[in-house]
């Protein structure tokens, strides 16, 4: 009997489950790349999708699904994603930490992630942090800045965030070195995505007041398209994750120029 589970999947009822936990695991997965992975052709492929979207387990795309966890949704509250993938979170603050130097001018958005980042910044000195989080400040450790910025604005209690124009007219007064951001969703098609329209035009002012963008995501980001757009992919920097992503988006943001660092 072979010894890959993938391989070893002939039978369609094993070649389904096997197909929504990949699914679940990876977010989004093409025709192309399942008909690879299982050996068997796209039409077959095809078919399976079409009996488990007909089944409720996962929505059908142009050329292949997203799961069900993955399709645009409302504000999730901030503790609870704070408690989802946690120890990516970590590895990703972790090394997000190292491309930052002593004395770095950071604006930080609201993010579950950048939250993680900020709790790291322990071994930076002299820092100057702007950020629209209430959480952050609180969890800074004080030794790592000398200055630090609240940018005012209407008050999303879900987030933990200030939105709205005043911080967009403080935002445009400042140049940043760095802008780390968190952000809801990653993909081909809309670029970099967030739950809240306003948020989402807040994260754009910071990522045109600093000289470079970071963004933390998580590999679930990956493929996911949230409800406001916040910028093209080329607008961005570098991209921090814990998993490289699938190699249609991958080849997508090498195009735009926008680095990938994989947290070890």
């Amino acid at each position: 009997m072979p010894d890959d589970p993938i391989r070893d999947s002939a039978l369609p009822a094993r070649r389904h489950l096997e197909l929504l936990r990949l699914l679940q695991e990876r977010g989004q997965l093409t025709v192309h790349d399942l008909s690879a992975l299982f050996e068997v052709s796209g039409d077959t492929i095809r078919r399976d999708l079409d009996i488990l979207a007909s089944d409720g387990l996962l929505k059908r795309t142009h050329g292949g699904a997203v799961a069900l966890d993955n399709l645009v949704h409302g504000d999730t509250p901030f503790m609870q994603r704070m408690s989802t993938h946690v120890s990516e979170k970590k590895r990703i603050a972790q090394a997000a930490c190292k491309l930052v130097g002593d004395g770095e001018t950071l604006i930080l958005n609201g993010g579950s992630s950048t939250r993680f980042l900020a709790s790291e910044l322990g071994e930076l000195r002299n820092l100057t942090i702007v950020t629209n989080s209430l959480a952050i400040p609180a969890i800074l450790p004080s030794s790592c800045y000398s200055d630090l910025y609240l940018l005012g604005g209407q008050y999303n209690r879900y987030a933990q965030v200030t939105i709205g124009p005043i911080g967009f007219v403080s935002a445009s007064s400042i140049t940043a070195d760095t802008a780390v951001i968190g952000v809801g969703g990653i993909s081909i098609r809309e670029g970099l995505t967030t739950t809240v329209l306003e948020e989402a035009a807040m994260i754009l002012s910071m990522i045109k007041t600093a000289r470079r963008t970071i963004v933390l995501a998580d590999h679930f980001k990956f493929g996911r398209g949230s409800f406001a757009h916040i910028a093209p992919l080329h607008q961005i920097d570098l991209i921090v994750t814990d998993q490289a992503p699938l190699p249609e988006l991958a080849q997508v943001l090498a195009d735009a120029e926008v680095g990938i660092i994989v947290a070890p």
